[in-house]
């Protein structure tokens, strides 16, 4: 009895130490390979680029309106480039594996990258410092906008085994980058059956698959065949489906010098057409300016204006017959074609097998080293945040949901709250435009006509300083119930007009003098060209 309690117990242990040891592996499963936050400043964690052509400084600064801090671009027009070396290569063979991070267009984004890019190891020729352009990656993503491009971008650079070259292989047909300034998560998810999915804010954007010739651009396994390129055209080869007809001749009436149109003989000039009347008249008002300097202005010419006896004639100067199609006109004569009977078709160089060819079952990734990005961008504010490694999806949904989510919610009910407060002020500056126009029809009424100038001086002012609006309606009121007063009941004391009206009184005399001389400058002016027609 005692024994079988023993062997029950020894049973019970046994699975509970296994249960124990399973719960541990999968909680090592749900963490992620790499986590950078950027809670504590990247100094002597990520390296900057030593290199000349880098001088974008980076800082760890806040979210606007977060206290989640980030990896931030912080000037405009500059190349930037910082690395992180990771503490063992990641393997991509191997499972699922999850790239993801955040960025943020603080400022928008018009012209720049803000991608990724997740270094080979060092064995393959760079170093953290010199960091650039030229260090060998294994995969670049994330987003990348100027001019034409606008894309998610998602580049394999694989080895052909054959040739031992690397190539950059593209996924085609990307999303595009998101257009305004909220925190976006971007996520790529490499599958062991080859396939790749693109994420963005955790949406599914592009599915495809590594070793589709539809997905990639070039494909990742070359084609078996390549044209020959030792192959040459033979030098009696005709692709010309067609030629001239060499039996055809061009008829004896065909006239090649023909003219496409001719005078229409049966025209005749309307009555009434004034052979001696020109177009235009020196204008009989005009007199020379009293300033005008012969010497200084030349001689001076009276301007032109269209003649007035020519309005209700049917023309003027010089009658001209018009012209019409010429029936007799055929042009240039062609020998028309016929089928090429030396016509082989259009050459191409034979097909031989692709020296470059390998099959493959599964994309033979680099390993990951490191995590770098080396972007050039024109504008600033550009933020990067929560970059992660993993190689389980739900821990890469898990740090969306905690991470990202809260910061997007808060930044769209901001951006929410924004577009209304600017529909609103739109609204309200519609308003403001109608107010305006009826009272610059006020200011036109006949009776005000006296006080027309104040009376727009007040509007003028109102438009700058919106918050007049409503006393500069009131001054207006006053000044026509006042002069209606007067009218009906008369009165020897002037209208008062309020302070704002006594301010206009002051700009009165100078914007008088200042329209004299314009109109002054216009009058002496516009002698000097002379007005045809055309500029009509």
């Amino acid at each position: 009895m005692e024994e079988g309690k023993r062997r029950i117990f020894l049973q019970f242990g046994f699975l509970l130490l296994i249960g124990c040891f399973a719960s541990q592996l999968l909680l090592a499963s749900s963490d992620p390979i790499f986590y950078e936050s950027f809670d504590e400043s990247f100094e002597g964690s990520w390296i900057v680029s030593e290199k000349e052509d880098y001088k974008g400084v980076w800082k760890h600064a806040k979210s606007e309106g977060h206290d989640d801090h980030g990896l931030l671009v912080s000037e405009k027009v500059r190349k930037y480039a910082i690395v992180k070396e990771l503490d063992e290569p990641v393997k991509l063979k191997d499972g699922t594996i999850v790239l993801q991070f955040e960025t943020r267009f603080q400022n928008g984004l018009e012209c720049g990258g803000a991608y990724l890019k997740y270094l080979r190891p060092q064995d393959a020729g760079w170093t953290a410092k010199g960091f650039d352009n030229e260090s060998p990656y294994s995969i670049m993503f994330g987003p990348d906008k100027c001019g034409a491009t606008n894309k998610v971008h998602f580049i394999l650079k694989h080895k052909n085994p054959k040739t031992g070259e690397y190539v950059e292989h593209h996924l085609k047909y990307t999303p595009s980058v998101p257009s305004d300034k909220l925190t976006h998560v971007y996520t790529a998810i490499l599958e062991p059956n080859s396939d790749i999915r693109i994420l963005i804010d955790g949406e599914e954007k592009k599915k495809g698959n590594f070793l589709s010739s539809e997905d990639f651009a070039p494909a990742l396994i070359p084609a078996k065949t390549i044209p020959d390129p030792d192959d040459k055209k033979p030098e009696d080869w005709d692709e010309r489906a067609n030629i001239p007809d060499p039996d055809a001749v061009k008829p004896e009436d065909w006239d090649e010098d023909a003219p496409m149109e001719i005078e229409d003989e049966e025209a005749e000039k309307p009555e009434g057409w004034l052979d001696d009347e020109p177009e235009e008249i020196d204008d009989p008002e005009a007199t020379k300016p009293e300033d005008w300097d012969d010497e200084e202005d030349g001689e001076w010419e009276a301007p032109k204006i269209d003649n007035p006896n020519c309005e209700t004639a049917p023309g003027c100067g010089e009658w001209k017959r018009p012209t019409k199609a010429n029936p007799a006109y055929k042009g240039k004569w062609h020998a028309p074609l016929i089928d090429n009977p030396n016509y082989k078709g259009i050459w191409k160089p034979q097909e031989i097998p692709n020296p470059s060819y390998f099959e493959l079952e599964r994309p033979d990734f680099e390993p990951i080293a490191a995590i770098g990005i080396e972007i050039w961008t024109m504008q600033d504010g550009v933020l990067f945040d929560n970059i992660l490694i993993a190689s389980d999806e739900k821990v890469a949904e898990s740090y969306r949901e905690k991470a990202w989510k809260p910061k997007f919610e808060v930044e769209k009910e901001n951006e929410k709250a924004e577009e209304a407060a600017a529909a609103s002020s739109d609204g309200l500056k519609g308003f403001q435009k109608a107010v305006f126009d009826v009272l610059y029809q006020i200011a036109d009424i006949s009776f005000l006509s006296e006080h027309k100038s104040k009376i727009l001086e007040l509007i003028e002012q109102a438009e700058k300083h919106a918050n007049l609006t409503i006393g500069v309606i009131i001054s207006i009121i006053v000044v026509i119930f006042t002069l209606l007063f007067k009218i009906l009941f008369g009165g020897k004391k002037p209208a008062k007009v309020s302070s704002e009206t006594s301010n206009a009184e002051e700009a009165e005399t100078s914007n008088k003098e200042k329209e004299e001389e314009i109109e002054k400058e216009d009058t002496a002016a516009a002698p000097r060209r002379r007005t045809t027609r055309r500029d009509t």
